[in-house]
């Protein structure tokens, strides 16, 4: 029986946002923890390990190695997946790519919006959790809405709405 999560619990994820996470996971339990295990074995060679200063950053690393790991595997346990075959684009939704104008200054933006975890800028990838993100989710083509971002007020207009 497949245990159901209330919405509060769940992280929204794209697949392929998902399958960046599981193989950063699959890597850092492999040739993470093999390269820390390294590390540990050289600095225990230079013997007394109470004043040793690279065991001591060796075993540093491995805690947040092993945090991180701990992490991944919280979030993936709690993801769940948009698939691209159930996206709607009759209005703004995670995984949706949405080209909007800025009515101030009439510059053209297109972002795809996706999970917080996935988030990237540098690529037009924002998280349905900024201020944008929020602003226009669930919004249709024509729809327009002010947002608060740290440089001010933006007054942006839906102009479309896609599958990436």
């Amino acid at each position: 029986m497949a245990v159901q999560r209330s919405a509060e619990e769940q992280v929204m994820m794209t697949r392929e946002g998902y399958e960046k996470l599981k193989q950063e996971l699959i890597s850092l339990r492999g040739d993470g923890r093999s390269e820390i295990a390294a590390k540990l074995e050289e600095a225990r060679a230079f013997g007394d390990l109470s004043e040793n200063a690279e065991y001591h950053a060796a075993k540093e690393e491995q805690e947040k190695l092993e945090s991180r790991i701990l992490w991944l595997e919280y979030q993936l346990s709690k993801t769940r997946i948009v698939e691209v075959g159930d996206l709607d684009t009759s209005s703004v939704s995670l995984g949706t790519t949405v080209s909007l104008r800025d009515l101030d200054a009439q510059t053209q933006y297109t972002y795809t919006l996706v999970g917080s975890e996935e988030a990237d800028p540098k690529t037009n990838r924002i998280s349905s959790q900024s201020p944008v993100g929020k602003a226009i989710l669930g919004k249709t083509v024509g729809e327009e809405v002010m947002v608060r971002v740290p440089k001010g007020v933006r007054h942006l207009k839906v102009l479309e709405i896609r599958i990436a």
